[in-house]
């Protein structure tokens, strides 16, 4: 037998992402053959296998052969953890690739597991947002077929994540560009946002990637688990948290909001109690940890530090 046939080699969609990336680097470490699969590479994952493709135009016989050719055990669908994308677009962008797979999946001799990422968001009747009501369409579709017994499949249902890697566009991203822009010039911050006045369940992103990992070891099918610390934590609170990690005086502005009722997903937090039973996992990095990963990965300590420097 090859060491390719003898190794669990897992296939992850969207491995050019902020989770994406994380997941590919877990199941590496924890011995797998990885195919890392985007639309185009980014730095950092020439340690993987990539394969340049386009899910959403591709037909399923197609994927279907690329799953038996490259004989995948495991497929993490994390396609569709869509920043800042228009509303209009989230069907296409985050339930029609779901939807492929689950063709594709349908024709395939090896029947893969399927770990799919969907988001807390997907919570409420309806969801709230355009991009959960997509992300929980593609979560029925998964439930769906794994009912008619065309897919051996788990949901996680991801918290807002944090670490390294943060995207730009994120609220937390967003601090740390202005934070690193102000270093950079030994000067102090300013950052101008929308009220803080949401709580939201936050998670270090590699603790996310882990649940991934368990989720892909774990025989329980059908399953929608929450992955989260369990804890809605205020989200001005975070912004305060980086500003300390950081060493960068500033001063946050909430801009003046237009006078409408309050969202329903002003307060999030995850029921951690099935992730410990189904999969048995809980997370173990805290939230200060998530923060200075983000700051020091993001280049803001060594820019930091050369302000500091060049003041002296």
């Amino acid at each position: 037998m090859s060491t390719q046939e003898s190794t669990p080699t897992v296939l992850v969609l969207g491995a050019t992402g902020f989770v994406g990336r994380h997941v590919c680097a877990t199941f590496a470490a924890d011995g797998y053959r990885v195919v890392a699969v985007a639309r185009t590479p980014v730095e950092g994952l020439a340690a993987h296998r990539f394969v340049s493709f386009d899910l959403a135009r591709t037909p399923a016989e197609e994927t279907a052969r690329l799953l038996e050719d490259e004989r995948i055990d495991v497929v993490v669908n994390s396609i569709g953890s869509i920043w800042g994308a228009p509303p209009e677009e989230m069907a296409e962008r985050c339930t029609a690739p779901t939807r492929r797979l689950l063709d594709a999946l349908a024709l395939t001799s090896r029947r893969p597991r399927l770990v799919q990422l969907g988001s807390v968001l997907e919570y409420g009747s309806p969801p709230a947002t355009a991009y959960g009501q997509a992300k929980l369409a593609a979560t029925e579709a998964v439930l769906a077929a794994g009912a008619r017994g065309e897919v051996d499949a788990l949901v996680l249902r991801i918290a807002n994540a944090a670490g390294p890697g943060t995207p730009d566009v994120s609220l937390l991203g967003q601090v740390g560009a202005r934070l690193r822009e102000a270093a950079a010039r030994g000067e102090s911050a300013v950052v101008e946002l929308a009220p803080l006045r949401a709580h939201r369940d936050y998670i270090d992103v590699r603790d996310v990637a882990e649940a991934v990992l368990a989720a892909a070891r774990t025989t329980a099918t059908g399953h929608v688990i929450g992955i989260g610390r369990g804890e809605a934590v205020p989200v001005r609170s975070l912004v305060d948290g980086l500003i300390e990690v950081s060493g960068v005086p500033a001063r946050i502005v909430e801009q003046e909001a237009p006078a409408t009722s309050r969202s329903t997903d002003d307060w999030i937090q995850v029921d951690t109690e099935p992730a410990r039973t189904v999969l048995g996992w809980q997370p173990h990095r805290s939230l200060e940890v998530a923060l200075r990963a983000f700051w020091e990965e993001s280049g803001g300590a060594a820019a930091h530090s050369r302000a500091v420097e060049d003041a002296r």
